[in-house]
């Protein structure tokens, strides 16, 4: 399941495999034991690997929770997590055995915001049910009434969550015709609003009266777990 090439310390466990030129890196500079199966680690897998290890490189897919924090070895002091999110590691558990845990913000803003905008307008043009019915073999040629969808142009948007990708959102948004309005815990300065001709609503039922099509990008944490 896994390929491992000793180097130099410190000793690097990674869970998933990553593209290449991350691996054949780690592989250069540390003794780094790469998952070039890319099978998913079980927990046992996962508290073997950090009993083990002196850097811990999780994806979204392994749940680093207190129990597997606490049973870690003392080696371990750093968990870099490859990908922005961190709400699959128990940070207050990390923190209390003194173990660093990094991640990479922003490096996804601008795909996310783009793959956000695909759906936007997927959904009213109705792209995935002309999609299927293309491949299905059932289209028979264009007619007046047929497949039917909504421009997206003059609607509102409500963004819940108007941090970095909330706003790259926001700005694909303005350039399809899309008026834009936010729920947020803090309002953002009226200089971003004015970029945006944002409207904020410190209401979220309120704004969800106001808008047309909802995007949401908040963390998953105690406040948004089932918003």
């Amino acid at each position: 399941m896994v390929e491992t090439r000793r180097c130099a310390n410190p000793k690097v466990i990674v869970t998933r495999e990553l593209p290449d030129a991350v691996m054949d890196r780690l592989e250069t500079l540390f003794d780094t034991t790469n998952n070039r199966a890319d099978r998913a680690m079980t927990r046992a897998e996962l508290a073997a690997a950090m009993a083990d290890c002196d850097v811990l490189v999780p994806t979204m897919t392994d749940s680093i929770d207190a129990g597997l924090i606490a049973d870690a070895g003392e080696r371990l002091k750093l968990i870099a997590n490859f990908g922005a999110g961190v709400n699959h590691i128990d940070l207050k558990a990390a923190r209390a055995r003194g173990i660093i845990v990094t991640n990479t913000p922003g490096v996804l803003t601008e795909d996310t915001a783009d793959m956000t905008l695909a759906l936007i307008l997927s959904v009213p043009r109705r792209l995935a049910e002309g999609e299927k019915l293309v491949r299905s073999g059932q289209w028979t040629g264009w007619s007046p009434g047929g497949m039917l969808g909504h421009r997206i142009g003059g609607k509102a948007l409500g963004i819940v969550g108007m941090g970095r990708i909330g706003q790259a959102v926001a700005r694909r948004a303005r350039a399809f015709g899309l008026s834009i309005h936010y729920h947020n815990r803090h309002r953002l300065p009226k200089v971003v609003e004015a970029e945006f001709g944002a409207q904020w609503h410190p209401n979220l039922d309120e704004m969800l009266g106001a808008i047309d099509i909802l995007t949401i990008h908040t963390p998953l944490n105690d406040d948004s777990r089932d918003l």
